[in-house]
């Protein structure tokens, strides 16, 4: 998907399906898009409640032009086919079904989607947060049309790899690699999994600022003080901007001269570089 047609998913904010306060005051909150979660933030005795609670925060035009994403409960659960059927008559931008991990059970996801009467506008996420999901991603992500986006849940995969988690990731770092891999191999977008210490701002913004840097187009959030530094974490800085600039520059002015080699700052300047350069200016005017 190109800059100029991608609607920036840089901050997702998961929000209980259970409360209508809290979905009600998060329409005045700065993320790009919301997860209206029936899964994990909703108790089990509060599932049938939640589905009409999302229903309604989903279609009353709370959340302007920004995308509603509904999360349903997992395909092994009771809860599966009521929460397709609830989500697919809220008409949400996307559904989001946890621990995708087969081709097989995506035709599963598709077939329910389909049976429930889903329109084209209605995209499939699905979240990669087992061992298994990491090994299939390379063919998960090239099969469907309709998935759109895959959302990485690093809690589950640390619980699942029996590791722990560490400033840096270390222990998850390949695998979350991998996945981004097989999301531009495919032109699907990824999003980052969530950070669990909504009190430790600056732990927060250096594992946003590693999302960026590996590639992830945006990371999804559990608390509203981590919209802000997610927002100028996957945003184009002055600097960069600056030297954006100055790439495309020198290299437009080198190529008038007849000169096949240019360096900006002492380093050489190929195409690949304009080409990136070109990006980020894109993507700092859309976000504009």
């Amino acid at each position: 998907m190109s800059v100029e047609d991608f609607t920036p998913y840089h901050s997702v904010l998961y929000m209980p399906g259970a409360n209508e306060k809290v979905l009600t005051k998060a329409a005045a909150l700065a993320c790009d898009a919301f997860i209206l979660d029936l899964e994990d933030a909703v108790a089990p005795d509060q599932k049938e409640a939640a589905r009409q609670i999302v229903h309604t925060a989903a279609t009353d035009g709370r959340y302007g032009t920004r995308p509603v994403v509904i999360r349903v409960n997992g395909t092994d659960t009771r809860w599966f086919a009521d929460d397709i059927a609830a989500a697919v008559a809220a008409t949400p931008d996307a559904i989001l079904v946890p621990k995708l991990a087969s081709v097989a059970q995506l035709g599963a996801i598709e077939a329910a989607l389909e049976k429930a009467g889903a329109p084209d506008s209605i995209a499939l996420w699905g979240m990669l947060e087992t061992p298994e999901a990491v090994l299939n991603a390379a063919s998960l992500l090239t099969v469907s049309a309709r998935l759109t986006t895959v959302v990485m849940g690093t809690n589950d995969l640390v619980k699942e790899l029996r590791a722990t988690h560490q400033p840096g990731r270390q222990p998850v770092f390949a695998a979350l690699s991998w996945c981004v891999l097989a999301a531009r191999a495919a032109n699907v977008r990824i999003l980052d999994g969530v950070y669990n210490d909504v009190s430790n701002v600056e732990g927060f913004t250096a594992e946003a600022l590693q999302a960026r840097q590996m590639g992830f187009d945006g990371k999804t959030l559990i608390h509203p003080g981590q919209i802000a530094p997610c927002n100028t974490a996957f945003s184009p800085q002055t600097d960069e901007i600056g030297e954006a600039e100055a790439i495309i520059a020198a290299f437009d002015a080198a190529m008038a001269r007849g000169e096949g080699v240019v360096t900006v700052n002492g380093r050489l300047v190929e195409n690949l570089h304009v080409e990136d350069a070109k990006r980020i200016l894109a993507l700092a005017k859309r976000l504009a």
